[in-house]
């Protein structure tokens, strides 16, 4: 059995970390879905941008548009609308198989609009109604800002993606977020089935400490971060809150892994598969390191629910010099722009390819 299937058997949904229209066209996909237990995908910004610029695959579509007169910003939702349509669709049967719970893929609002919320509010609204598809997450960071945008669109029945998180603090808003909206939609009489996931970010803690962690404490951030995360989840769906809610017909909002790629070339390259392996979570992978779980990976026992010896290694950090509560908001507020820098590259790219083609 692939360590994928038993990472899947665990009760962990495996989603790609990953779009091109060139994996739709030539069934690779499709192929991860049936060979690899994928059951999902997200994307974003930067990966969209590889994807556009790395053949031609997009042209015929970018030359219309562009003959039609669209500029570069719903040019691009154009082109991401076309595709994840054709992703939500291949994931359709494992929506209506799990009714519900997987089987999504994601599309991220501008992140120009992260600290505006009326506006992404709007967005979000209006791009999950253009794609017509159930089974389609509408990304919103959960920054202050975005957290208000978060419970307007779950009480409006969008399904969010809360992406941008980084410590249990800035998951926890996030929840509160989700089951304020789904609170709301009780009180107002409506379905309160409304699906979300939190996205809490994990290499990027290891990157930030690498040159300030000591030797023995080498790439253990992250991974203790995320457990303490985990125990903060598992104790929110423990809840008497939750509960409540489960007996009205709501659904659990699941924790999802992302940025589980490793960046230190000298650690495990499925380092963050295995340390989050843990049932009723997601974790969305980079391409190559889905095939290399696939390949070597190892499913050992699953996270401690009580967060496991997360709260010493914290300590250690904390001995060290490392202000965890302070790096979260910093990574968050970097990761914000960070967003916005690739964004920008995403539609100079598209304005470059349109303009070329028309040339």
């Amino acid at each position: 059995m692939k360590p994928t299937q038993q990472l899947h058997e665990l009760g962990q949904s495996l989603w790609l970390d990953n779009i091109t229209r060139t994996i739709l066209d030539d069934g690779t996909l499709e192929g991860y879905i049936k060979e690899l237990s994928v059951t999902g995908l997200t994307s974003n910004p930067t990966i969209f941008d590889k994807a556009i610029t790395a053949g031609d695959a997009y042209d015929p579509q970018i030359n219309e548009l562009g003959e039609q007169g669209l500029e570069p910003e719903p040019l691009f939702f154009e082109l991401a609308i076309a595709d994840l349509r054709r992703a939500t669709d291949l994931f359709k049967a494992e929506h209506e198989r799990t009714e519900g719970v997987d089987g999504f893929a994601s599309l991220e609002v501008s992140p120009k609009l992260a600290y505006d919320t009326e506006a992404t509010t709007a967005q979000a609204a209006e791009l999950h109604a253009r794609a017509d598809r159930e089974n389609l997450f509408i990304k919103i960071p959960g920054t202050k800002d975005g957290l208000p945008a978060i419970e307007e669109s779950i009480f409006a029945g969008i399904p969010i993606n809360v992406t941008l998180l980084f410590s249990s603090e800035q998951y926890l808003a996030a929840a509160d977020a989700y089951l304020k909206g789904i609170e709301r939609r009780i009180e107002a009489g409506l379905d309160p089935d409304v699906r979300s996931v939190a996205s809490i970010f994990m290499s990027r803690w290891d990157v930030a400490v690498a040159d300030q962690a000591p030797a023995e404490l080498k790439n253990r951030l992250g991974i203790a971060v995320g457990e303490r995360a985990y125990a903060a989840y598992r104790e929110l769906l423990a809840s008497e809150r939750m509960q409540k809610l489960e007996n009205e017909g709501a659904q659990v909002q699941r924790l999802l892994w992302a940025s589980t790629g490793t960046k230190d070339p000298d650690a495990p390259d499925t380092l963050y598969i295995s340390a989050f392996a843990a049932p009723n979570t997601v974790n969305t992978m980079p391409e190559k390191t889905l095939l290399a779980f696939a390949d070597h990976g190892k499913v050992g026992e699953p996270m401690a629910a009580d967060g496991g010896d997360a709260e010493e290694v914290l300590g250690k950090f904390d001995e060290a010099g490392v202000d965890v509560d302070a790096l979260a908001a910093k990574l968050q507020s970097d990761g914000a722009d960070a967003f916005v820098k690739s964004w920008d590259d995403l539609i100079d790219s598209i304005a470059s390819e349109a303009e070329k083609l028309a040339g």
